[in-house]
């Protein structure tokens, strides 16, 4: 499902980074759970305008909407995927609600209070070919991160009793002011680790390896990034949340095919002889040949276009065109009979070129070919 990040927040696309986030911050208060508690509708409007601020908040994925459009990240990235829950919201962007609402909710208000550790990301590089593509393509990889090991216990800190923060008296010329610091102890979560089995590190965590599913839709681009939620390395703690897998795209250069955006382009070459009398060639594309038919008399540097048999578009808007570059393919040796055929034909008037005012010059070619 299509979705405007923009209209989400009731911004339009020249909206600079603080009245993204000033815009983020109205509708999270004005849909808050702690402020329409029961209400699914608002619960609904809360997290759409959290996913909205995650993608605008981060220049490289605001690039890649602006380019490609909510479609860009379903199934791999934001909410869409399995993706954040409450305390994934809270936790991420929880600083940015100030103390409106005190302890906040689950734990994340920006009044302070116990949190939960999140997982650091881990990023992998996956390699896919033109077909794969144009295609899309479910791939499994074998990861390797921190998880909390077996028989790990937790008990509560005794710095600042479980709370997560401890609070300072410091005096100033206004007087004697108390603020309230995230624990040094715990780091904020609560609790330290009572016990752990002997292959656990200082936190509590082993390596593990785990194998991966990742869907990867239709029609990415070399460099993108998708986000698998979830699947990075665990933090301690009994409620620690883990991290995400960032997946970038590689792309591997086709044989025959090149890519430019949605549209592929392939170079056919000819002979003097099938350019003159006509002929059938099969082009390969990325769902399997085609066979075109080339025209008695075809010159040499047209561009036939084959309607639909590009890359598929991201946003779902149907897919590129394969464009055939014909090329009359010059020998570069003749025997004597054959040079004996040509020196003649350089006197004849039919091998005379005569273009027509229909036959667009190169530099039109390159226009229509990017229009």
């Amino acid at each position: 499902m299509k979705k405007d990040f923009y209209e989400i927040l009731g911004i339009d696309k020249s909206a600079t980074a603080d009245q993204i986030k000033k815009a983020y911050r109205k509708k999270a208060i004005e849909y808050h759970p702690d402020k329409n508690p029961g209400n699914k509708e608002a619960e609904e409007k809360f997290k759409a305008a959290a996913e909205a601020y995650e993608i605008l908040s981060d220049p490289d994925k605001k690039a890649r909407y602006d380019q490609y459009g909510s479609a860009a990240f379903d199934g791999t990235g934001g909410f869409n995927g399995g993706g954040m829950n409450m305390d994934d919201i809270f936790s991420q962007f929880g600083d940015i609600f100030g103390g409106a609402f005190g302890g906040g909710f689950g734990g994340f208000g920006g009044g302070g209070g116990q949190r939960r550790m999140k997982g650091s990301n881990l990023r992998i590089k996956v390699k896919l070919t033109l077909d794969e593509i144009a295609n899309g393509v479910e791939k499994k990889v074998k990861v390797k991160r921190k998880v909390q090991a077996k028989g790990v216990s937790f008990k509560t800190c005794p710095t600042c009793n479980g709370a997560g923060q401890v609070m300072k008296v410091t005096n100033t010329i206004l007087g004697r002011m108390q603020t309230a610091a995230t624990c040094h102890t715990c780091g904020g979560t609560g609790q330290i680790i009572e016990s752990k089995p002997n292959n656990a590190d200082a936190q509590g965590m082993i390596m593990e390896d785990e194998t991966v599913s990742i869907k990867i839709p239709a029609g990415v681009v070399d460099g993108m990034q998708l986000k698998v939620a979830g699947k990075g390395n665990d933090a301690p703690g009994n409620n620690s949340i883990p991290g995400d897998l960032i997946v970038a795209i590689e792309e591997v250069e086709h044989e025959t095919l090149k890519r430019e955006g949605e549209n592929l382009h392939y170079d056919l070459y000819i002979s003097f002889a099938e350019a003159a009398l006509g002929t059938s060639k099969d082009i390969e594309a990325v769902n399997g040949k085609v066979r075109i038919k080339l025209e008695e008399g075809i010159q040499s540097g047209k561009i036939l276009r084959l309607k639909g048999k590009g890359i598929p578009s991201l946003n779902s808007y149907g897919s590129g065109d394969l464009l055939v570059h014909v090329n009359v393919w010059t020998p570069k040796t003749l025997t004597k009979e054959q040079r004996q055929f040509f020196e003649k034909s350089l006197t004849d008037e039919n091998f005379i070129p005569h273009p027509e005012k229909s036959d667009k010059s190169f530099f039109e070619k390159v226009k229509d070919m990017f229009s």
